[in-house]
């Protein structure tokens, strides 16, 4: 995360700062056009047939991958930070829900949102309610779900990789805690009729656009102050 300045913006006249905006101005147009460019590339991203059964435990039954869809053509997956051995979640990932829009406009464009965690689901439903959530948490407990997408590492059940690099490269990058455990990040799943496809997936920094506080904060002198 990006630290708060260690100095306050300097002050000046209403005609000094409007030509220091307008300057602004165009590198935020220059990131807007490269950010058009950039989803343009992500969404020629070639994508993986699903060939496993995954089976989620929900807050009411068993739910496959298919049936987090909802008949709709997409899904996202929030991969969210809960060990089964912990007594709380991930303050991040706490955070990310407790931000989380209304999901209308999502489902309206045939998209649904999913939050699966490895805890099993009676910590997930117990910790859902007293955080005074009504959206639904899957455990993915017991699956292959977690490593397969590598929200989980643990070199007993899988080889480690985090964010596309291997356990080998954190440790020497001194990144020691992408190397083992629970970790967050985003997936993204298509389906034709039945067949679900594996599209895309983000971790670390990469969800920072699904988190609103931030960007709201980046807009501040003071930055995100240590989020």
């Amino acid at each position: 995360m990006l630290d708060s300045p260690k100095t306050l913006p300097k002050v000046v006249s209403r005609s000094d700062w409007l030509i220091a905006r307008r300057a602004l101005l165009e590198t935020e147009k220059r990131l807007t056009r490269e950010r058009d460019a950039l989803n343009e590339e992500r969404r020629r991203l070639p994508m993986v047939r699903i060939d496993k059964h995954y089976v989620f435990e929900g807050p009411e039954a068993k739910t496959s991958l298919l049936d987090l869809f909802d008949g709709r053509r997409q899904l996202i997956v929030y991969h969210f930070m809960f060990d089964p051995d912990w007594e709380k979640a991930c303050p991040g990932c706490t955070g990310f829900v407790e931000d989380l829009p209304r999901m209308k406009g999502l489902h309206e464009r045939d998209t649904s949102f999913a939050l699966i965690s490895r805890a099993p689901q009676a910590k997930l439903r117990d910790y859902a309610q007293t955080m005074g959530w009504d959206i639904p948490l899957y455990s993915s407990f017991g699956s292959d779900f977690n490593y397969d997408f590598h929200a989980t590492t643990d070199e007993k059940v899988a080889p480690s990789e985090y964010n596309y690099r291997s356990r080998a490269d954190h440790i020497a990058n001194n990144e020691a805690w992408f190397a083992d455990g629970e970790h967050h990040g985003i997936s993204v799943f298509l389906r034709e009729g039945d067949e679900i496809f594996h599209t895309y997936s983000t971790y670390a920094r990469g969800v920072e656009p699904l988190v609103p506080v931030l960007h709201y904060l980046d807009m501040t002198p003071l930055g995100r102050q240590g989020a």
